[in-house]
């Protein structure tokens, strides 16, 4: 197809590289998992008492002091969702953020998942018509197998909409900034999430179709005083 401007796909097996997909690419697949987190509670209590050195040895090159998991993994979570229960380590999983801090710090006590797959952003670029922007996070978590038809089917709903509405030199981002974020869902299909606000009440419009409002834009008036009142 006749593109406005040229499409980058970025593809990361893991989401320690996903600061250079989310702000380059307009189209980001990051390796990521969806179960919890396993943890080898041996080894925690080998790092807590000095036997494994933390982050893989990367920083031995001065001595440090011993390693402090409460202020060096527990109180970095960006999601406080780590705390330690009496010398066991717990993580509440449904509040993880994939973020790999405690992974990366701790790689010999604490794995990612097993059900793994991609997450799947959108609208990353550098300044051409606008600012630079980041890629906003549209799929939390797509199964990734052969022969990835799921992808390409994502893939050419957005090419259907962007070379058809995207104006000469806008990049994806672009016009998502432009008809909103809720046109893209309307392109991809999906149930909007609150993870996509950028900020509470920073927009208080709401627009919606006829066919999402019950009984369409027709309303009897001496029904609606007869459920709300004056």
């Amino acid at each position: 197809p006749a593109f406005p401007y040229k499409f980058k796909f970025k593809f990361d097996g893991c989401p320690n590289g996903c600061v250079a997909a989310i702000a380059r690419a307009d189209m980001s697949l990051l390796g990521t998992w969806r179960d919890d987190i396993r943890i080898d509670q041996e080894a925690v209590k080998a790092y807590m008492g000095g036997e494994i050195q933390p982050n893989a040895g990367a920083h031995a090159g001065r001595d440090w002091g011993p390693f402090d998991i409460q202020k060096e993994v527990i109180d970095l979570c960006p999601t406080k969702c780590m705390r330690m229960e009496g010398d066991k380590l717990v993580i509440d999983n449904k509040e993880c953020v994939r973020c790999m801090h405690c992974i990366n710090t701790m790689p010999r006590a604490l794995k990612h998942g097993k059900d793994t797959g991609y997450s799947i952003l959108f609208g990353a670029k550098a300044p051409i018509l606008e600012g630079a922007q980041m890629s906003v996070l549209t799929f939390p978590f797509v199964q990734s197998e052969p022969p990835y038809d799921n992808i390409k089917e994502i893939v050419e709903k957005v090419w259907e909409w962007w070379p058809e509405e995207g104006k000469n030199r806008e990049r994806l981002g672009e016009l998502i900034q432009r008809q909103g974020i809720q046109k893209l869902l309307e392109i991809l299909d999906l149930p909007p999430m609150p993870q996509m606000v950028k900020g509470p009440r920073s927009n208080p419009y709401i627009f919606w179709k006829e066919e999402d409002v019950p009984g369409g834009w027709d309303r009897n008036i001496d029904e609606y005083r007869a459920r709300h009142k004056r």
